[in-house]
């Protein structure tokens, strides 16, 4: 019994990546650490697991910034993506104008998980996987995504699976996707106000289910069998869900702790839909 508990327990070791925060126990809160306000935020960050998406570019086609030019104390940064010289937040501003993807009319600022290899990160919900944050909304017009699963490969869809909103009166709303086509339920999950520092937690586990942490509170939510076939990703940053012809307008989102974690899943009967799945 006491092997199969040591076993059990080296199996749900997880591994963290990409952030400013001290590695803790599954399911705690990332812990901010002092920054230093003169680096640029690969100085203050493990972005070598994170690839920038601004909201400048060609129509269409908005520029990516990849994890080898974030990385380091004069890494990349500019007007979109900086250490606030005041706090070392790692800052991401998206004006209610910008350029957008084919499938968003909105402009964003945001990071899209990757490998350390340079590939793109693409999941499967088997296992636990968690994206951790602690965060201040700066600014915002109406609303903005602060971090989001992603679907990647396995079908057509380009949805994600789950979205975190902040509005502009300070409500936490989680979005969880119908299906791939479309459609989304809203779920109110906390209220902190403009300018306040919070921290979430958004996981995946047992390949069926959402878990939600906000403030210390936890949530969790079904994840249709639809979505199986997929593999995911994490974002996070400031995608603002609100557009103008301003550029001044928008929102502004400083991180103080970003950490991604994926553990391994060794049963024999993974999420519903899919026995048998082993992850390592």
């Amino acid at each position: 019994m006491r092997i199969r508990t040591l076993l059990t327990a080296l199996a749900t070791v997880t591994t963290v990546l990409g952030g400013l925060a001290l590695a803790g126990p599954a399911g705690a809160s990332p812990t901010a650490v002092s920054a230093d306000p003169s680096k640029a935020p690969g100085g203050n960050f493990d972005l070598s697991v994170w690839q920038l998406q601004e909201p400048v570019g060609s129509p269409g086609k908005p520029t990516t910034i990849p994890s080898s030019r974030l990385q380091g104390a004069s890494g990349f940064q500019d007007d979109y993506f900086y250490t606030d010289k005041r706090d070392g937040a790692m800052t991401f501003w998206a004006p209610e104008k910008g350029v957008t993807t084919p499938n968003s009319n909105y402009a964003r600022s945001e990071l899209r998980e990757m490998n350390r290899d340079g590939g793109a990160a693409d999941w499967s919900l088997g296992g636990s996987h968690k994206l951790r944050a602690t965060l201040r909304v700066v600014s915002v017009t109406k609303n903005v995504c602060v971090g989001q699963i992603h679907l990647g490969s396995g079908g057509s869809s380009t949805k994600p699976l789950v979205e975190l909103y902040y509005r502009a009166n300070g409500d936490i709303v989680l979005g969880t996707e119908n299906s791939p086509d479309g459609g989304q339920t809203l779920h109110n999950v906390g209220h902190v106000s403009v300018g306040k520092t919070w921290n979430y937690t958004i996981g995946v586990s047992g390949g069926d289910t959402i878990d939600l942490t906000v403030n210390g509170s936890t949530t969790h939510y079904d994840i249709p069998s639809s979505f199986f076939p997929y593999k995911q990703y994490f974002k996070a940053g400031s995608y603002n869900q609100s557009s103008s012809d301003s550029t001044t307008q928008g929102a502004r989102v400083g991180f103080y702790g970003l950490t991604v974690s994926h553990g391994c899943a060794h049963w024999a009967g993974g999420h519903r839909g899919a026995p048998g799945l082993v992850r390592h």
